[in-house]
Parts: C-alpha cells; structure tokens; sequence
C-alpha cells in the first residue's frame, strides 16, 4: 500500500511538472526572434502545432502559423486534421476570445476621449447611406476578429466609419492597402472578399502606420479591432453588428460628452 501511495504521489509530480513547465527552447527562442523583428506587435506565447516545423504563434486571441527557418512568412488561418474532419485550431481561439472581455473592456478608471482630436485624415473613410452618425475604429488587415466584425460594420446604416489602420500583426499588408490606388476600397476589398489582387506586396510609400501606432498607444489601444462612438466610449474585441449599432445610436443621441462639458463652461463663462 505504501509503495502504491509513493507510485501515485510520483505520477502526480510529474504530471504537475509537465503542466508547468515553460516553453521549449525552440519556442522561447522563436518568441524571441518575433519579438525583435515585429516591435509593433504584441506576441504572447508560441507553442509547437502538430505540424513538424511549424509553430502556433499567439498575439493576445489571434493565431499565426510560423516556420521558424523563414519567420517573415505568417500563415493565418485554420490547422484542419483532414483525416478525422477535425478542426484543430478553432477550439483554441474560441478559449483564447472566451478569455478576454468580448464587448467592453473599459474599467472605471477609463474616461471618454475627445473624439474632435482624432486625426481623420490619416483614417480610412467608407460612408454607408447618408453617413450622418459616425464610428472610429482601429483595425489590423491580418486580424482574424477584424475580418469577421468588418461584414458586420459594412451592414450599417448612416454611418461613417473612420478606420486607422494598425500592422499590430506586421506592416506588409496595411502597407499594400494605404499604397494603393484606392485605399478604402482596396481595405473593402481585402475585409469583405480577401481579394487582395490589387495590391502591390513591394507598395512602398509615406503612410499612416507609425503616426497610427503613436495615436493607439496615446489611446490606450492594445488589440484590435477597438471602436470608439461618437460619446467617446469604447468597445474592443469582435463586436455582434446589433451591438454595434445600439452603441452608435446611444451615443448619437447623448452627443459628445467632452463637447457638453466645453458648451457648458461656455455658457457659464461671464
């Protein structure tokens, strides 16, 4: 009996040391390198996937599949068993989105911003209807949660959307579409139908890029996508269209709250 205790205790020890224990060499030195190359970008964790040679490279709840021979190159995208029909990858990213606040993400200690300082001109414009209300986003091409709230925005009715542009996830891309011809139709392009074929993978051109990153950290944004409304408020991560449109109308209809406070002083003032 008491050599079965010691067997157990001793199975128990090594199944809380592999829990544990951190990542390998090959992932620590990966992350590592990730992080040198791409400064902009957030990388969390890497983890070896269950393809030889290629690792899971994790920003926060996004995914990308990298070689760690060529870690230029990002796959994104899904790992599909094809023999069992199973996806691999999605139950992951639906823990890693479970794992953060999908819909708002300000505490107590966030304040409204002034939504008269953005600097629009370096925002991509895309009016739907009349345009009359207005919404702010902050939004990475290679972001898995940005390409599935983009149909949803491209639904709304009267508004304006002003989108800055982040390559959080590498600046290849962001950097094709303010390259292009057409930026906010080429961003439409690539969001809506993954065409990319308008785009010049060499685009080399002043951008917004750097001047979008300073703004987002001044902003407090870390992920995208993030939106602001027309009061100010946030909302951060993948947003349902419905609930995007309640934030839109309240905020429409409260107006901005640091534009009531400057009207207010105004009319106290002697």
């Amino acid at each position: 009996m008491k050599n079965e205790r010691l067997l157990a205790g001793a199975i128990l020890a090594l199944a809380v040391q592999s829990a544990v224990a951190g990542p390998s060499a090959d992932e620590a030195r990966l992350l590592a390198t990730l992080k040198r190359a791409y400064p902009a970008t957030t990388f969390t964790s890497v983890a070896a996937s269950e393809v030889p040679g290629i690792y899971e490279v994790w920003m926060g709840p996004n995914v990308a599949f990298v070689s760690p021979k060529n870690p230029r190159y990002f796959i994104m995208g899904r790992l599909l068993d094809a023999k069992t029909a199973t996806d691999i990858t999605g139950p992951k990213l639906a823990r890693a989105q479970a794992a953060r606040p999908a819909v708002d993400t300000a505490d107590s200690t966030d304040r409204p911003i002034d939504i008269a300082k953005l600097p629009l001109q370096d925002a991509l414009k895309v009016v739907h209807g009349s345009g009359a209300r207005t919404l702010y986003a902050f939004s990475d091409p290679s972001c898995s949660f940005c390409r599935r709230l983009e149909p949803e925005l491209a639904k709304l009715q009267d508004v304006t959307v002003y989108t800055f542009l982040l390559p959080f996830q590498g600046r290849q891309l962001p950097q094709a579409i303010l390259c292009s011809t057409d930026p906010a139709k080429s961003w439409q392009a690539v969001m809506l139908n993954a065409d990319t074929s308008g785009l010049n993978s060499q685009a080399d051109c002043p951008t917004a890029l750097d001047r979008n990153l300073q703004l987002a950290r001044q902003l407090g944004v870390n992920g995208t996508p993030t939106m602001f409304y027309a009061d100010g408020t946030r909302t951060t991560g993948y947003v349902p269209g419905t609930e995007v449109e309640r934030r839109i109308a309240a905020a429409a209809a409260v107006g901005s709250p640091v534009a009531t406070s400057k009207a207010i002083t105004q009319e106290k003032a002697p």
